[in-house]
C-alpha cells in the first residue's frame, strides 16, 4: 500500500512539474503578443494557461470529466475578466443567456479555447525525449525570428524557454527512468539531495559558461537585413502607430519623444515618421518638457512636481518664470499634430508666452501652466485625446554674448537661488567634478566656463545611436559616459554637460523636446503658381525627438546650450550697437544626426542576471568544495604514492593509515621508542590505558596483516582501518596521557 501510494505521489509530481514547464513556455508568448493584445485579451489568455496547467496536474479525475471542468472554469474566466475591464456581458438576470451581448464573448473565446487546445495537445504529445527537444527548439526559433524581426527585443523570452527546455529534458528523463526500473528508482529517490545538487551543477556551468562566452560580431549578414540594406531601405520603419501603452513596447528601440526619463543610455533606431508642421518665422527647438533630479541612471523628478501648476486661459498671457532683463523678440508658432500620438504637453519655441488658440478636440481646462519650469502641460492624458492643431505665442531672448561673458558669479548669482537646479546625487562621482575644474580653469566667469564645457564635449566625444556599452563600467550614467563610453547621443551630452555645470556651482537643468525639424521645400507648383507648402513651414519627425541644456545666468534668464555634437541651437544674439540677428547654422542637420531621449534599456543588461549568474557561480563553488571533501582520503595517500612511484595496493594504504594513527598518538604523549616494534609499543600503552586496548589490538592486527601475512588485503580493510584510527583520535581526546611513565618503562 505504502510502495502504491508513493508511486502515485511520484506521478503526480512530474505531472505537476511538466505543466509548469508547459505553462512558463506559454507565458512567454504572452509576454511577446501583449504588445499587440488588448489588456484583456491578454489576462484571458493567462487564465486559459493556468486554468489548464492546474487542472491538468492536480485534478485527480478522467480526462473527459476534467476537459469539461476545465471548459467552463475558463467561460467562467473569460466573463468575468470582460467585465472587470468593462466590457459588455450578457445579463443573466435579466435578459437571459441568450443575448446579443453574447456574441461579445466569442471573439475572446476563441482566443482561450485555442489556448486550451494547444496546451493540451503539447502536454499529451511530448511524452518523449525527441519531441520535447523538438517543442523546445521550434518555440527557441520563433522566438528568435521575432526578435530579428520584429522592434520587440525577446532575448529574455528566449532565455527563458532555453532554462525550461532544459528542465524538462530532465523531468522528462527521470520519470522515464521511474517507469523503466522501478527498483533503481527507490534506490535513487533515497538520496534525493545528490539527484538535485548534480541537476543544480550542470545548469548552472551551463548558465555561467553563456554569461562568460565572448561577444563576436556575425560574419555574415542576415539575408534581410542584406536585402534591406542592398535596396538603400532604413533599417527601421515607423513605430508609432497608434497611441498610448499598446504600441509603447514596439517603439522602444526607436526614436521618438521618450516617456520615461530614470533609465538613459542604450541605443535606438531612427524613426522618420511624421509628428507635426510648424509654421512659424523662425527655426528654433520646440520645448517641451524640463527635469531637474539626477539619480545616476536618468531624470527622476516626481509626479507632484509635473502636476502643479495653474489654469490657462486661451487667448491670455501667462505667468512668467522668472523676471528676465533682456529684451525679447515675439514668435508665433501654428502647430499641425501629424499622428494620433498622445503627449503630456503642448511644444513651443523658448518661453511660451501665450495659447492663442487650439482646436475643441479637448477642453482649455484641461490645460496647466507650470510657470518655473515654463511648460504648458496637459492634464487626464487619454488615448486619442490631443488637440489636432493650436497656435501659441513665445518670447525669444534676444541674449547679449558679450555683456554676459563678462558678468561673475557674483553678479549673476546675488540673489538666492532654487537649490533643486545645483541638486547632484550624494554618491556622484568625484572624477566628473574633476575634470569639469580641469576643463573650465582658464574660465573666469559662468558663461565662460560652460562655453569650455560645451567645447570640450562636441570636440572630444563622437555622436553615434548605437553607443558600445560593453566599455561601461561604472554605475553612473555620467560618469560611464564621460570616461568609458566616450560617445553616444543627445541624452550622454546633454546629461553630462548639466552635471559638470552644476558640479561647478552653475545651475541647469535638463531639457527635451524637439529639434527644429526639416524646412519644407516644394515638390511642384499648382497651376496659379502657389506652392504646396509654404517655406516657413517646419516638419518634424520622431528622428528629431532631441534634449538639451538650460543654464540659468541670474537676471539674462534661462539660456538654452546645446552639447551633442553636429546640432547647432538658434538663438538669437545681440551686440551693443548692432541689431539682433539670428544665429543659424548655414545647412540643415543631416538626418543622421538627430537624436531622441527615448532610450532603450535593451542593450542593458537585465536586472536578473546578476543574481542568477551570482547564484549559479555559488552553487559551483559549494560543488567543488564537495568534490574536494569526497576526495579528501586520497588526498592523504599523495606523498605515500610519489614515494612508492606506483599506485598503492590496499595493504600499502593500511600501512599509510597506520602511520598517521601513530602520528596521532604522538601528539597526544603516546610516543613510540626507537628500538621498540608496533606491538611493544601498543602492549605498553593497553598497560597504562586500559580503555584503548580494542583500538589498539584492532588497528595492530590490520597492520600485521598487511605488513607480514602473505594473503590478499581486501580494499575494505584499509576502510576499516581508517574508520577504528578516527575512533581512536576521538577516544585520546578524552584520555589524559603522562608522558613520564613511559620514560620509566
Amino acid at each position: 500500500m505504502m510502495k502504491l501510494w508513493q508511486d502515485k505521489l511520484s506521478t503526480v509530481f512530474f505531472a505537476a512539474l511538466t505543466m509548469l514547464w508547459i505553462w512558463i513556455i506559454g507565458m512567454q508568448w504572452v509576454s511577446f503578443a501583449k504588445t499587440i493584445w488588448l489588456p484583456e485579451t491578454t489576462a484571458i489568455v493567462i487564465a486559459a494557461l493556468t486554468i489548464t496547467a492546474v487542472t491538468e496536474a492536480l485534478l485527480p479525475i478522467r480526462q473527459g470529466y476534467r476537459m469539461l471542468v476545465q471548459f467552463l472554469l475558463i467561460l467562467y474566466s473569460v466573463y468575468s475578466l470582460l467585465s472587470t475591464h468593462g466590457n459588455a456581458v450578457p445579463s443573466f438576470v435579466t435578459g437571459g443567456f441568450l443575448t446579443k451581448e453574447i456574441m461579445l464573448l466569442f471573439p475572446y473565446l476563441w482566443f482561450a479555447v485555442s489556448t486550451w487546445a494547444v496546451f493540451l495537445f503539447v502536454a499529451r504529445w511530448t511524452k518523449t525525449k525527441s519531441r520535447v527537444l523538438f517543442v523546445t527548439a521550434l518555440n527557441v526559433i520563433g522566438l528568435a525570428v521575432l526578435d530579428s524581426f520584429t522592434r520587440i527585443v525577446l532575448w529574455d523570452e528566449v532565455a527563458w524557454i532555453a532554462a525550461v527546455g532544459l528542465c524538462w529534458l530532465v523531468t522528462n528523463h527521470f520519470n522515464r527512468f521511474r517507469r523503466r526500473f522501478p527498483q533503481g528508482w527507490v534506490r535513487l529517490s533515497k538520496s534525493p539531495f545528490k539527484i538535485v545538487a548534480n541537476i543544480l551543477v550542470i545548469i548552472s556551468l551551463i548558465i555561467v559558461a553563456g554569461v562568460n562566452m565572448p561577444y563576436v560580431k556575425p560574419t555574415l549578414v542576415d539575408p534581410y537585413t542584406a536585402w534591406r540594406e542592398w535596396n538603400g531601405v532604413p533599417l527601421s520603419s515607423s513605430g508609432i502607430t497608434g497611441s498610448g501603452t499598446l504600441y509603447e513596447s514596439l517603439t522602444e528601440s526607436t526614436s521618438g519623444y521618450g516617456r520615461e526619463d530614470n533609465n538613459l543610455g542604450g541605443g535606438f533606431n531612427f524613426d522618420y515618421s511624421p509628428v507635426m508642421s510648424i509654421t512659424t518665422d523662425e527655426r528654433s527647438y520646440w520645448r517641451g518638457e524640463t527635469r531637474t533630479v539626477y539619480s545616476g541612471t536618468g531624470w527622476t523628478d516626481s509626479a507632484d512636481n509635473q502636476r502643479s501648476g495653474s489654469g490657462v486661459d486661451i487667448g491670455k498671457e501667462l505667468t512668467e518664470e522668472t523676471r528676465v532683463f533682456v529684451p525679447t523678440k515675439t514668435l508665433e508658432q501654428s502647430v499641425t499634430m501629424l499622428n494620433d500620438t498622445v503627449y503630456p504637453v503642448l511644444f513651443g519655441a523658448y518661453t511660451v508666452r501665450q495659447l492663442d488658440s487650439m482646436d475643441d478636440r479637448i477642453d482649455s481646462d484641461r490645460l496647466r501652466w507650470v510657470a518655473d519650469r515654463a511648460e504648458l502641460h496637459l492634464d487626464e492624458i487619454r488615448n486619442s485625446d490631443y488637440p489636432q492643431s493650436y497656435t501659441v505665442t513665445s518670447d525669444v531672448p534676444v541674449i547679449p554674448i558679450e555683456e554676459l561673458s563678462t558678468k561673475t558669479f557674483d553678479e549673476l548669482y546675488s540673489v538666492s537661488i532654487d537649490k533643486a537646479y545645483l541638486q547632484v546625487p550624494r554618491n556622484f562621482p568625484h572624477r566628473v567634478k574633476n575634470l569639469a575644474e580641469e576643463i573650465t580653469a582658464e574660465g573666469n566667469t559662468p558663461y565662460e566656463k560652460v562655453m569650455l564645457l560645451q567645447n570640450y564635449l562636441t570636440t572630444n566625444y563622437s555622436y553615434t545611436n548605437t553607443p558600445d556599452l560593453t566599455r561601461k563600467k561604472s554605475d553612473d550614467f555620467v560618469d560611464g559616459f564621460l570616461f568609458e563610453i566616450q560617445e553616444g547621443y543627445c541624452d550622454y551630452f546633454s546629461t553630462a554637460m548639466v552635471m559638470m555645470s552644476r558640479s561647478l556651482d552653475i545651475p541647469a537643468r535638463w531639457v527635451k523636446g524637439y529639434a527644429p525639424g526639416r524646412a519644407a521645400i516644394p515638390d511642384y507648383p499648382m497651376a496659379d503658381g502657389q506652392t504646396m507648402i509654404e517655406p516657413e513651414s517646419y516638419t518634424v519627425t520622431n528622428a528629431d525627438a532631441h534634449s538639451w541644456v538650460e543654464v540659468y545666468f541670474g537676471e539674462y534668464g534661462w539660456v538654452p546650450i546645446e552639447a551633442t555634437p553636429g546640432f547647432s541651437m538658434p538663438i538669437l544674439t545681440a551686440d551693443s550697437d548692432a541689431d539682433p540677428v539670428m544665429n543659424e547654422e548655414v545647412e540643415e542637420e543631416k538626418e543622421e544626426d538627430v537624436t531622441t531621449p527615448a532610450s532603450s534599456a535593451d542593450d542593458q543588461q537585465p536586472g536578473w542576471v546578476t543574481p542568477v549568474v551570482m547564484a549559479a557561480l555559488g552553487v559551483i563553488v559549494l560543488w567543488i568544495v564537495y568534490i574536494l571533501w569526497r576526495m579528501r582520503i586520497r588526498f592523504r595517500f599523495v606523498s605515500a604514492r610519489i614515494r612508492a612511484g606506483k599506485p598503492l595496493t590496499a595493504a600499502d594504504k593500511v600501512i599509510a593509515e597506520t602511520e598517521r594513527w601513530i602520528r596521532a598518538a604522538h601528539r597526544r604523549g603516546m610516543v613510540r621508542q626507537e628500538h621498540e616494534t608496533l606491538r611493544e609499543s601498543v602492549r605498553r600503552w593497553t598497560t597504562s590505558h586500559p580503555e584503548l586496548e580494542p583500538l589498539l589490538r584492532a588497528l595492530l592486527l590490520q597492520f600485521e596483516t598487511a605488513r607480514y601475512s602473505p594473503a590478499q588485503v581486501k580494499e575494505e580493510q584499509w576502510r576499516s582501518v581508517q574508520h577504528d584510527a578516527e575512533e581512536l583520535k576521538k577516544t585520546l581526546k578524552g584520555v589524559r596521557i603522562v608522558p613520564q611513565e613511559y620514560l620509566s618503562s
